[in-house]
């Protein structure tokens, strides 16, 4: 049975057993705790998974997970186990699906990448229409929405931080980067960034990575500008005055901004390749995490301390 069918029957048994479940569009319940819906953003439908734990009556605080370059909303929730982490902090997580030709799906981050980029994809709108319906629904709290992701996710994190920062709480991008040429957002945005030294896919120098051919087999995006950069575009955005001392232990290097109008830190994990720290590895052929580091954790821990204002 195809998945549009399952999303039928899905409905039809939602509409016998509760008219508020009607009202919350298709939605059919998935595997490992998640439930998959579907929106209406652009024109197009949008896809996406949920989970959120039965005890939460009321709107919650909602973290918004990207998942990379050739994966999907399930490929992030196996990858990064926001779902255990929902379960006992009390939030709810979603796991959005890029687009693409088939099953290997990207975001337009601007520069990057592939298919979501070449078509102009509106990433930025779908981000913001699931938000808007999320907090509609009375599921998510419009005060503390946030958004991580990791390698192309990452990079859509960047930018929705910088075109959502009326309706993002703040942002945790996870081996990702900016390109250089960004123009600062409306508000100062809580950042975290999480950048592995031996990442060779978006490495922490900048440029086109391990594979030399992205530039002619992807012509139209651009080369990374430097972790260090992103660090840097944040702390000008936050209007930070200086930085204050780093912290250096095995597992990583710390530093963070001073006198910030919100706050921006940035993590450079020693022995972490291209993955998503503490966490699974994103692919069969990917790098595989560092286990001294938990980036689910640590990311909670930085995004339950920040609320919008208002």
């Amino acid at each position: 049975m195809t998945r549009s069918r399952l999303r039928l029957v899905a409905l039809a048994a939602a509409v016998l057993a509760s008219a508020a479940v009607a009202e919350a569009g298709p939605l059919r319940r998935a595997m490992d705790g998640l439930t998959e819906g579907e929106i209406s953003s652009g024109g197009t439908t949008r896809t996406y998974d949920i989970h959120r734990p039965d005890r939460l009556k009321g709107p919650s605080p909602l973290v918004i997970m990207l998942h990379g370059g050739g994966g999907s909303g399930k490929n992030g929730a196996r990858m990064s186990g926001f779902n255990a982490l929902a379960d006992r902090e009390g939030f709810t997580v979603v796991y959005p699906d890029g687009t693409g030709r088939g099953p290997f799906l990207t975001w337009n981050a601007g520069h990057c990448c592939a298919y979501a980029m070449e078509q102009k994809v509106d990433d930025v709108g779908f981000l913001s229409d699931l938000i808007d319906d999320l907090v509609a629904k009375g599921i998510a709290d419009p005060k503390r929405v946030y958004v991580t992701g990791m390698s192309n996710g990452a990079m859509m994190t960047h930018r929705a931080g910088r075109e959502l920062s009326g309706k993002v709480a703040a942002i945790a991008p996870v081996v990702g980067a900016v390109f250089g040429d960004e123009v600062l957002p409306a508000y100062p945005v809580p950042a975290l960034i999480l950048t592995g030294a031996l990442d060779r896919n978006v490495p922490a120098e900048g440029g086109y990575g391990k594979n030399p051919a992205r530039q002619t087999s992807a012509p139209n995006d651009a080369p990374y500008a430097s972790a260090e950069a992103a660090m840097r575009y944040w702390m000008s955005a936050n209007k930070c005055t200086g930085e204050a001392p780093s912290k250096t232990v095995p597992a990583y290097t710390v530093r963070s901004g001073s006198g910030c109008a919100a706050p921006v830190r940035w993590y450079v994990l020693t022995e972490n390749g291209h993955a998503w720290p503490g966490g699974h590895k994103g692919s069969r052929r990917g790098d595989t995490p560092v286990e001294d580091f938990d980036a689910s954790e640590v990311i909670w821990d930085f995004f339950k301390a920040q609320s919008r204002p208002g």
